[in-house]
């Protein structure tokens, strides 16, 4: 029978085994909500780097620029990191490079030797699950984290993920286990479960309270983002 497997921060990815794995990245403040609602809205693709460097590049080359660290838009760059800002007429058909704290860098860890990579969120929690359920292969969700530490709202989407999945996979390991037990634990009000979170109060200092609420929002979208050729798209 397939497994589901959760690592909690790209700091221990080097423990799992991706050989025959696919890779769910969240970073549900803000990365992969956005790249979901990107995709979702007619962005065409969306070109995860990890430097700040790579993404000037690739802006210069054309492609729309999106930049944060540290939560704030970088400055030379076209886009921040709130979903809002995918939302946006003008990027319908739009290849867009991002570069995030912490969500696109574990893209780039992950893409190395998963069988493939894949953009999980709230917002496309269901879609998500009924492609995993079809797939013949392993999954390990790859929680992004706050510069190597595990966060909350990462956990809790990996713990959605596996209780929506428990019944076609496996879950064998503590982290997994742990990660189901605080989704179902929260499941009823998640803003309230990470009201107090690190990332909440960091995104509340800088007045972006609407991304919050929205990025904890199940299902709005019946999308699956994969990598291919180094870009992101919307699956067909």
């Amino acid at each position: 029978m397939k497994q589901l497997d959760v690592c909690l921060t790209p700091e221990l990815l080097h423990l799992h085994n991706l050989s025959n794995s696919i890779v769910v990245v969240a970073d549900i403040f803000r990365a992969t909500s956005c790249m979901v609602t990107g995709l979702a809205y007619g962005v065409k693709s969306i070109t995860p780097v990890a430097t700040l460097e790579e993404c000037r590049l690739l802006q210069e080359r054309g492609m729309i620029g999106a930049a944060e660290r540290n939560a704030k838009k970088e400055e030379g760059f076209q886009l921040d990191n709130s979903p809002f800002s995918y939302m946006a007429d003008n990027l319908i058909g739009a290849e867009i490079a991002m570069t995030t704290t912490n969500g696109t860098l574990s893209i780039t860890k992950a893409k190395a030797t998963a069988v493939k990579v894949l953009v999980g969120s709230f917002l496309n929690l269901g879609a998500l699950a009924n492609y995993l359920r079809s797939e013949v292969y392993d999954v390990t969700v790859l929680c992004a984290g706050w510069k190597g530490r595990p966060n909350l709202e990462d956990t809790l989407f990996a713990g959605a993920l596996a209780d929506a999945l428990q019944e076609q996979f496996m879950l064998l390991e503590d982290g997994t286990l742990m990660a189901q037990r605080l989704y179902q634990e929260s499941r009823h009000n998640l803003l309230a479960s990470v009201a107090n979170s690190s990332h909440v109060r960091r995104l509340q200092r800088l007045g972006i309270q609407k991304d919050i609420s929205y990025c904890l929002q199940t299902d709005l979208y019946d999308i699956v983002p994969v990598l291919r050729g180094g870009k992101l798209i919307a699956m067909p």
